[in-house]
């Protein structure tokens, strides 16, 4: 059940980061720093999926470390624990889960990034929800979509509280992602003892999974 469901709501996730480095130049003035922070990186993920001057190898390897720079993976990995990260904190356990997260999901953005070259992801606002906690939101759009739809509405949470902007949460269609792994994973850790080990070899086999694709 697990796995289907992360394939499901990471497949999401995976589009809504490859849709950040294919992000579309808009014309409105940046009102804030989160804002800034992810129109300012409009070019540089698009710079990388757009190198044919790079093997394809390359310009994943080179994504991830984009990735990686963009979104705080310890934070949103810490808070998918929900309770079964209560007492943990600084223990190999904890360490071992926040590496699997990270590979399991740089994987998967690795699998699915270039499946979604040529739509672009319009900045449309934001909101404060404190001084240093906001919500950037945005629209996927795929020109070559001809079927009249509403562009699909993707929001990206960003927190300004580490010293730089991070993106700590993404939701689609307005399903937040971060809360649905948290549900997912406690639900998978109440099914095995809250066995912290099995979840990293879960999402360790589904992350080679994801790069034998």
């Amino acid at each position: 059940m697990i796995k289907t469901v992360l394939r499901r709501n990471v497949l999401a996730l995976g589009l809504v980061v490859a849709g950040i480095g294919l992000l579309g130049a808009t014309p409105a003035l940046a009102a804030n720093p989160a804002e800034t922070y992810v129109q300012d990186n409009i070019h540089k993920g698009l710079d990388i999926l757009n190198n044919k001057s790079l093997s394809v190898e390359q310009r994943r390897q080179q994504f991830a470390s984009f990735l990686l720079g963009l979104t705080d993976m310890k934070r949103i990995a810490n808070f998918t624990l929900g309770q079964y990260r209560r007492g943990k904190d600084g223990t190999p356990e904890l360490a071992a889960f926040e590496a699997a997260f990270q590979n399991y999901a740089v994987a998967v953005y690795q699998s699915y990034f270039a499946k979604y070259a040529g739509q672009t992801l319009k900045v449309t606002g934001s909101q404060a929800r404190s001084p240093d906690d906001f919500i950037v939101a945005t629209q996927l759009i795929d020109p070559n979509d001809r079927s009249g739809q509403a562009p699909l509405d993707v929001d990206f949470r960003v927190r300004t509280d580490a010293g730089k902007p991070v993106v700590t949460d993404f939701s689609v269609a307005g399903i937040w992602l971060a809360l649905e792994e948290r549900d997912q994973f406690t639900s998978f850790l109440g099914q095995n003892n809250g066995s912290i080990p099995t979840l990293v070899k879960h999402l360790d086999d589904l992350a080679k999974q994801y790069r034998n694709q």
